[in-house]
């Protein structure tokens, strides 16, 4: 899993990171609301494990802030505050699970688990995702655009779909690479762009409105 993990006690943090590390996750760090805002505009995480209490933006506002921008991106709050007032608040500003302090790291652990599994069966539910008039189904990996149908390659599918699974956010050329292909290319290869222009001239080219958008010197977009 990709992990974010937000929390501005050194001790705890680095605990935190250690274990979720040595379970073979990908683990990055914020140690503020600011950075931990910019960080999850910026970067696809499976799963957000957010401190209630930071020194800035908290917990619950930042909670509050990822729904209104439609970032569903599960989260699970770390509070100190075990009362049932609070809970229900955290929940209601649209986290998804809580722990309280202190805690044992397989608890956590296997909570995290959970949300991203549920996370994951729930976009399986969902065969088909449209954007204006393109219908991608993932299921029988076909595409359609204004009703006619569009053949694509099957890594240019897989960057369609990973397109489309991120619609309205920038996606980076590293984060393409990472979930396009798998594995680390050269940061310096151009594969990304090579891919995104074979996409636009079957995607964008024939239609009036165009879908995917260059976001200079941040990645692409894909929307109406």
């Amino acid at each position: 899993m990709k992990l974010l993990i937000v929390e501005d006690e050194p001790n705890l943090l680095s605990i935190l990171r250690k274990g979720f590390a040595e379970n073979n996750n990908d683990v990055s760090v914020a140690l503020d609301g600011k950075t931990a805002l910019e960080m999850i505009q910026n970067y696809t995480f499976d799963v957000v494990i957010l401190d209630v209490m930071l020194p800035d933006i908290n917990g619950i506002e930042i909670c509050r802030r990822l729904r209104a921008d439609k970032n569903f991106v599960p989260v699970l709050l770390l509070t100190a505050l075990g009362t049932s007032e609070n809970i229900v608040t955290g929940l209601n500003a649209g986290a998804d699970d809580y722990v309280v302090k202190p805690f044992k790291f397989g608890e956590l652990d296997a909570r995290v688990n959970a949300l991203n599994r549920r996370a994951n069966q729930e976009t399986e539910k969902v065969d088909s995702i449209l954007i204006s008039d393109l219908e991608i189904n993932s299921k029988s990996k076909t595409v359609k655009r204004n009703g006619e149908s569009i053949v694509l390659t099957a890594k240019e599918f897989k960057l369609l779909y990973y397109l489309a699974k991120n619609t309205g956010r920038i996606v980076s050329r590293d984060q393409i690479l990472d979930n396009v292909w798998d594995i680390n290319f050269d940061m310096n290869t151009n594969v990304v762009d090579v891919y995104i222009n074979y996409l636009r001239k079957k995607i964008d080219k024939p239609y009036k409105t165009k879908l995917i958008h260059t976001m200079k010197g941040l990645g692409y977009v894909i929307q109406p």
